[in-house]
């Protein structure tokens, strides 16, 4: 049982999501690790204690990022201590797995549309790598913001995920897509959203008309770097890249508050891929790395 001191809240985890930089954290391929450490960016239960005042036993919160599983231990645990700074308290009659897959594929998918792409209504998006939790997530957020939606999966079979939570296009991806969406976009989309990585990114600035945005903030592929990257021949002429690494924000209890109400009012559907139990952390990381389901991949801790 970790032991928080003032300035840190102690949470009692009821439910957590399983995010790519785990995955990378034991891959070996994460930096500025320190070990031994639990793993684990998000979590979402209650507080049990938190010494400085700052919240009440029993709230309702969030957490995410800010060290969590790579300075300090992170989620995967019955009781998890972070600093106050990034507890976001909610309110809400949902269930544990649906509240423990929101902390990072929201602020991720809203942090991606609104600094990384500065996404408008009635703009027209392609997310590649759509059938990825933040993928999903995105695609409700910008159907939301009234965007026309691009979405990409590799597997035809999960074309009907896409299309059951309001994708507009549904784009098969055999490695290039550029070509499919002029077909139905002549000039390129107004934005992209790039989750795959290195490897598809040219093809993502190729979907982008001139002076739209492309954001990288994914790397589903696992490869981190382009190699021999040379700016002017790779980045289309006008089009322009940008990045979103994610992290707490001021704004992300409002956010989650309002998206959670939009659950609970039956607007929104939240894509939950697979719920496993704390004992299932095996399976459900090999699932992870398999890529074999669509959707958020959450584990309860029977709490």
């Amino acid at each position: 049982m970790p032991s928080p001191v003032p300035g840190w809240a102690l949470i009692a985890v009821k439910a957590f999501g399983l995010n790519r930089s785990e995955l990378h954290s034991r891959l070996g391929l994460a930096e500025g690790m320190t070990w031994p450490r639990v793993l684990g960016v998000e979590a979402a239960g209650v507080i049990e204690a938190c010494p400085g005042g700052e919240f009440a036993s029993g709230q309702q919160v969030a957490t995410l990022a800010g060290g969590m599983g790579r300075v300090f231990d992170g989620g995967y645990a019955e009781y998890t201590c972070v600093p106050v700074g990034q507890v976001v308290p909610f309110s809400s009659r949902l269930e544990w797995p649906v509240l423990g897959s929101l902390p990072v594929m929201l602020e991720t998918a809203n942090g991606s549309l609104r600094v990384g792409i500065d996404a408008k209504a009635g703009q027209t998006l392609l997310v590649r790598g759509g059938t990825s939790s933040v993928g999903m997530a995105t695609a409700v957020l910008a159907k939301q913001l009234g965007m026309s939606v691009f979405s990409t999966t590799r597997n035809s079979a999960k074309a009907k995920d896409l299309d059951d939570i309001g994708v507009d296009h549904v784009i098969i991806d055999g490695g290039s897509v550029a070509r499919a969406v002029r077909r139905i976009c002549p000039d390129g989309v107004d934005g992209a959203l790039e989750l795959v990585g290195t490897p598809t990114l040219r093809d993502t600035l190729d979907c982008v008309r001139v002076h739209g945005v492309a954001c990288f903030t994914g790397m589903l592929s696992n490869q981190w770097t382009i190699e021999d990257f040379y700016p002017i021949d790779y980045i289309p002429g006008g089009v322009r890249l940008t990045a979103y690494r994610g992290g707490t924000s001021d704004q992300l209890s409002a956010i989650l508050q309002g998206f959670i109400d939009e659950i609970e009012a039956g607007r929104v559907s939240i894509p939950v891929g697979h719920v496993f139990r704390f004992e299932e952390i095996v399976e459900a990381h090999q699932t992870m790395e398999d890529g074999t389901m669509s959707g958020k991949l959450v584990v309860t801790t029977g709490g």
